[in-house]
């Protein structure tokens, strides 16, 4: 299991491609502020995901490839007319915020250059300004405060103090998402290395026998008597 949560707030269709040329198909998520996902890309493979956007909101994105040879990937990211606003080649990893208008923004993830090995994908979307929801939430709870120039702390205040703790509390668990997420990639690799090693500990394990073997075997051809007993 990867730092994805399985259970996101999210309506996703994933499709996969099975030639580089085919179009792009795509999934689409329901706006939300902060949401992620792990998947694994088949070698040969591309995927691409929808996000639909507000004018004068902000998208902030970030990718990890977390296990598969070489830790690289192909992104690309397009804005609703059709626009590459980010492409990225064999990288590891990235981090991308774009101001946004209206429609549906792509990205997607390209592994058609690899022929064998799949790629473990960790990304994460951020969302700004998408929604008015706040600011009606804040007029309502104003028409019920009265007296309010008796208290110490005013309404304005209340409400500035929750929304910097709720921020603060955001900015946690997405780098705490984060350090998840690096945490699995450092594994995977170790766990590689520690693969390697004993392969080739093995190797010079059986080049050791042989060689003591013929060493052996050299030294004691030297002490045969190789004459013959004459009658």
């Amino acid at each position: 299991a990867g730092p994805g949560r399985g259970a996101l707030p999210l309506l996703l269709c994933v499709a996969l491609l099975l030639l580089p040329a085919a179009p792009a198909a795509a999934a689409e998520f329901s706006p939300s502020l902060d949401s992620d996902f792990t998947f694994t890309l088949p070698a040969g493979r591309r995927e691409c995901f929808y996000q639909p956007m507000r004018k004068e909101a902000s998208l902030e994105l970030e990718y990890q490839v977390l296990d598969g040879a070489g830790l690289d990937v192909d992104f690309h990211l397009m804005s609703p007319k059709g626009e590459t606003l980010v492409f990225d080649q064999r990288k590891s990893d990235g981090v991308h915020t774009v101001e946004t208008e209206d429609g549906d923004y792509m990205f997607c993830f390209d592994n058609t250059f690899s022929t064998i090995s799949e790629k473990v994908i960790f990304f994460e979307l951020i969302l700004d300004n998408m929604g008015e929801e706040g600011e009606k939430d804040q007029e309502e709870w104003k028409k019920f405060v009265t007296g309010t120039e008796l208290l110490d702390m005013k309404l304005e205040d209340i409400l500035e103090s929750i929304n910097s703790v709720k921020a603060r509390l955001s900015k946690s668990v997405q780098i705490q998402t984060l350090l998840r997420a690096f945490e699995a990639r450092d594994r995977n690799i170790q766990e590689s290395n520690f693969d390697r090693v004993n392969f080739w500990s093995m190797v010079n394990l059986g080049v050791m026998v042989v060689v003591s073997a013929v060493q052996v075997y050299m030294l004691k051809s030297l002490f045969e008597d190789k004459r013959k007993s004459r009658t």
